[in-house]
C-alpha cells in the first residue's frame, strides 16, 4: 500500500529530466560514491547555503555525489523551489515533524553511495569538501572496511575546536558531568587534533559505510531527537565496527546545542532521549534511577516555572515528570505515545 502522504512527498525529479546550468557536466554512467542527506527544520536559509556550498565540489559536478534533503514539515520558504532547480538535489517535505532519525533512514533509502553523509544545516565546510572526503577515503582504503562511521573536526565560527566525540555516557559519568561547562557535558575535547578511534561522534557531521548501517539498519527510531547518534555508535562498536575521529577534514558548525538557550520543550526532548538511551544500554537500576533523577529535576523545574508564571513551562515539565515516571515502571511505549503527541501540537 503507498503511503498515505506519498501525494503530498515531493521528490526531485531525476536528473535525466532537468536542464543543467552553464559549467555543469552530469555524466548519469559515473556511479555515486558520496551521498548527502541534510535534515532540515525551519532552517531554509542554512540549508540552501550548504546546498549551494556543496554543490561546488568536483564530484558533485561529475555526477558522482547526490544531495539528499529531508525537511520536517517547516513553513513554506522560496528556497524550495531553487533547492528543486538544481540538477544534484532531491528534496522530500513531509507534512508532519518525524524526527532526526525518521528524516535520517529516509534520505538514506532514497540516496545510492556507498558512503552516506549526514550534515546539519548550520555546517559550512571547507572548500572541495566532499572531494577531500572522497581522497581521504581512497588514500586509506576504507572502502569495504570495517570502519562504520568516521567524524571530522568540528570549529566554531572564531576558529577554536568544538566538541565531536566523547565517552559513551554512565550513570555516574552523566551525574558527574552535569557540574561541567555546557560545551564539556557531552564531548571530549581533543586539544592535539589527533586521528583516533573515539566510543562516538556527532551526528551533525557524520561519514557512515552504507553496508554498516544497513546491516545495523540505520538509526533508532525510537529517538526523537538527540542521542541517537551515541546510540548508534553505541551498535556500530557491538557489531564490530570501528568508529573514527578525523580531524584533518572539518566544518564550522555555527549553532550547537550549547551556545543556545534551551527553552522547556527542547529540555524535555533531550531528557527523553537521555532516558531512551538508559533503557537501552544501562542496566535497569541504573536506567530507573536516572530517569527518577530527571523527575526530580522536572518538580524542581516545574516550581520556578510556577513562580515566573510562564504556564507553557508548567505544562512542558509536568509532562516530563509524567515521560519519567512511566519510563521507570517500564511503560516504554505508553510514554513514548504521549511524548509524540505532545510534540504534534503547535509550537511557538
Amino acid at each position: 500500500m503507498p503511503d498515505p502522504e506519498s501525494s503530498l512527498l515531493l521528490l526531485q525529479p531525476s536528473l535525466e529530466a532537468k536542464q543543467l546550468p552553464a559549467g555543469f557536466s552530469i555524466k548519469q554512467s559515473n556511479p555515486i560514491k558520496l551521498s548527502v542527506v541534510i535534515v532540515n527544520y525551519r532552517q531554509w536559509k542554512y540549508t540552501e547555503q550548504l546546498v549551494r556550498k556543496l554543490g561546488q565540489c568536483e564530484l558533485v559536478r561529475n555526477g558522482q555525489a547526490e544531495i539528499i534533503v529531508i525537511d520536517n514539515n517547516s513553513s513554506y520558504h522560496p528556497a524550495i523551489r531553487r533547492l528543486r532547480s538544481r540538477p544534484y538535489v532531491a528534496l522530500r517535505k513531509w507534512t508532519k515533524n518525524r524526527g532526526f532519525s525518521c528524516a535520517v533512514n529516509e534520505g538514506c533509502k532514497l540516496s545510492s553511495g556507498d558512503w552516506v553523509l549526514i550534515l546539519n544545516p548550520d555546517i559550512t565546510p571547507e572548500n572541495n569538501f566532499l572531494d577531500n572526503i572522497d581522497t581521504y577515503l581512497n588514500a586509506n582504503n576504507l572502502h569495504q572496511s570495517k570502519v562504520g562511521v568516521i567524524g571530522f573536526g568540528l570549529r566554531n565560527p572564531d576558529g577554536s575546536v568544538q566538541g565531536s566525540t566523547g565517552p559513551f555516557p554512565t550513570f555516574m559519568g552523566t551525574l558527574a558531568r552535569k557540574f561541567l561547562p555546557r560545551a564539556w557535558r557531552k564531548y571530549s575535547l581533543h586539544k592535539n587534533d589527533e586521528a583516533q578511534k573515539v566510543d562516538w561522534i556527532t551526528g551533525c557531521c557524520m561519514l557512515a559505510q552504507r553496508a554498516c548501517l544497513e546491516k545495523l539498519k540505520k538509526f533508532d527510531t525510537d529517538y526523537f531527537l538527540y542521542y541517537e547518534d551515541v546510540d548508534l555508535c553505541k551498535r556500530i562498536a557491538k557489531a564490530g565496527y570501528d568508529v573514527c575521529y578525523e580531524p584533518s577534514l572539518a566544518v564550522v558548525h555555527h549553532a550547537p546545542i550549547h551556545v543556545r538557550r534551551v527553552p522547556p520543550r527542547l529540555r524535555v526532548i533531550t531528557r527523553q532521549a537521555l532516558m531512551t538511551y538508559a533503557r537501552k544500554h544501562w542496566s535497569k537500576n541504573e536506567s530507573k534511577w536516572m530517569c527518577r533523577v530527571i523527575r526530580c529535576e522536572a518538580f524542581v523545574m516545574g516550581i520556578w516555572a510556577r513562580f515566573l508564571g510562564d504556564s507553557r513551562a508548567v505544562k512542558w515539565y509536568d509532562r516530563l515528570a509524567r515521560y519519567s515516571k512511566l519510563m521507570s515502571s517500564g511503560s516504554l511505549n505508553k510514554a513514548r505515545v504521549e511524548f509524540l503527541a505532545a510534540l504534534a501540537e503547535p509550537s511557538a
